[in-house]
């Protein structure tokens, strides 16, 4: 016995040590070398921060219009830069490495510990992982999945486990978000809905309140004028109440020792969970940035932008293949066979589903969260109907021989991967103004012109020290972000007049006009070029072959 116990620890640990550097080695072929348009600004924000500190994160200082400015990152912008500082655009790559690994880590530590199926729970944490590949970049919204997915794990290990390490890190992490990045603060309470509706609709049903609304109904029928017999009724229906409730007790527990799809689970701890909660919706205000954790998220779905930025676009089935197939494989596993799914577990399904139908960005939420359920769902699958083959699948990844293939395939890939990568650059040179930045800071004094530029690549520009029309900061350029209520200042929709520039869906010469223009800079085959060549009022001063650069006259 204790040899075959010994055997079992030393294969796990085998098989724990092949699923680290699998994820490892996927985590580096997916990691994007390219730099994403907002790490630009990230770097040049905590750049800053560094240089003045974080009691003044009010105003913006990298664009000419001389806006107000919330900094919904600062933390993360200055951990960044750190690492820019030291380690440059490659310490940058390989920090994305780094995060999108502990991510893929913290999938498979969530799904194996509630499965207990390592090899399903590995499989889905790199078909996870794949999911996730648009969505991974040097931006906040990386280290947000993390602590993300590590609050679903605390929340299920303190119900489990009622240890108050894991309470005191669910009081730690909202604080975090708060500062690492404010905008999805609020997400941070949806993940715990799932388990406190569960618990509160079990204690409702618990109340049998409707019996008991009946028996103060029949009451109220016997303090009015009403004959002998119809108080007798009600005195036979009153004290046959308890009985009937006592048999609805037995049914309900009969129903919920032996559930035929849904299981419900009636934790007591969720009490705990609930303070929990009252007690981390405070945590928000523990950042430099004042309100920003309660109020960035309204605004922003009070704007606009979320109506022009593809990532919050409803989802297109057909275009998200892989999201597609996981709702299909849910839904083909709760139609088709008997395999039961927790309430709490429904409710994170349900929801998730409707945000990220609601919005592309939440689809990487979906697959963070539903990938441990839909671990457990295939694991107990296999355990009812195969219980075999995943104990075969491990006894052979845990050999010497399974091993190495396995950690082969993954290596094989990586450098494959690698080898497409290494001829790229960090800086796109096609989508960023790289060299026309170089000749606008040798040629011009970039301090006294205002430059109107296109969304896409303005954090490149800002990056460079150059002061912005407009960069990837939508909020920044919104009326519900740089307004001021309390002074009674209207808020400017530089957002949508930067589009309508571009797309020429306005007069450019007016809009010009209107912010005080004197330089432009533009995609050298867009149409705003086309149009200003012909423009004598513009004198074309640079061109490379993706950028021009006019001058009005």
């Amino acid at each position: 016995m204790i040899e075959m116990f010994c055997s079992q620890k030393v294969k796990n640990r085998i098989f724990n040590i092949v699923v680290i550097l699998s994820i490892i080695l996927f985590a580096i072929a997916i990691a994007p070398k390219v730099l994403q348009n907002d790490t630009f600004y990230t770097i040049k924000i905590g750049e800053y921060i560094t240089q003045n500190g974080i009691s003044n994160l009010t105003e913006d200082t990298f664009s000419w219009h001389e806006l107000p400015y919330t900094y919904p990152h600062w933390l993360y912008d200055l951990g960044i830069y750190i690492i820019y500082h030291f380690f440059g655009q490659m310490g940058i790559y390989l920090s994305t490495i780094i995060l999108i690994a502990i991510l893929g880590g913290t999938i498979y530590l969530s799904s194996s510990q509630f499965s207990k199926n390592k090899i399903v729970s590995f499989v889905l944490t790199i078909l996870t992982m794949y999911m996730l590949k648009p969505y991974v970049a040097a931006r906040a919204q990386l280290i947000t999945f993390i602590l993300f997915s590590l609050t679903v794990y605390f929340i299920q290990m303190f119900l489990t486990t009622h240890k108050k390490r894991y309470a005191i890190a669910l009081l730690i992490i909202p604080i975090l978000i708060a500062n690492l990045h404010c905008a999805v603060f609020p997400f941070y309470f949806v993940l715990f809905l799932p388990y406190i509706v569960e618990y509160l609709w079990l204690v409702i049903l618990d109340w049998d309140l409707d019996y008991r609304i009946i028996g103060i109904f029949l009451k109220g029928i016997k303090k009015l004028p009403v004959s002998q017999k119809t108080k007798e009724n009600c005195d036979q229906k009153i004290n046959n109440i308890p009985f009937v409730i006592q048999q609805k007790r037995l049914k309900r527990k009969h129903r919920r020792e032996n559930p035929y799809k849904i299981v419900v689970e009636k934790n007591p701890f969720v009490k705990w969970l609930i303070l929990l909660v009252v007690i981390t919706a405070f945590m928000g205000f523990v950042n430099p940035t004042g309100t920003g954790a309660y109020t960035y998220t309204y605004k922003i779905y009070q704007g606009n932008t979320t109506n022009s930025i593809n990532e919050h676009l409803p989802v297109t089935l057909i275009d998200s293949k892989e999201y597609l197939c996981a709702l299909c494989l849910f839904l083909a596993i709760l139609i088709f066979t008997d395999t039961k799914i927790k309430l709490s577990d429904l409710f994170m399904l349900a929801g998730l589903t409707t945000l990220s139908l609601m919005s592309r960005r939440q689809i990487s939420m979906f697959a963070i969260f539903c990938a441990p359920i839909l671990v457990k769902l295939i694991a107990a699958m296999f355990e009812k109907y195969d219980k075999n083959t995943c104990q075969k699948l491990f006894q052979i990844a845990t050999s010497i021989l399974g091993a190495v293939i396995i950690i082969l395939c993954f290596s094989i890939n990586t450098v494959q991967k690698l080898n497409h990568k290494k001829n790229k650059t960090y800086i796109d040179n096609a989508t960023y103004p790289v060299e026309a930045a170089d000749w606008m800071l040798s040629h011009l004094e970039v301090e006294k012109i205002k430059i109107y530029n296109e969304y896409n690549y303005g954090s490149y520009l800002l990056f460079r020290g150059i002061p912005v029309f407009i960069d990837s900061r939508c909020d920044l350029y919104s009326p519900e972000f740089n307004g001021n209520q309390e002074k009674d200042i209207s808020g400017k929709d530089i957002f949508s007049d930067a589009l309508d520039i571009a797309s020429i869906a306005v007069d450019y010469d007016k809009k010009f006009d209107e912010y005080g223009v004197t330089h432009v800079i533009a995609y050298s085959n867009s149409k705003l070029v086309m149009l200003m060549k012909e423009n004598k009022d513009y004198q074309r001063i640079y061109e490379d072959e993706h950028f021009s650069i006019f001058e009005r006259l």
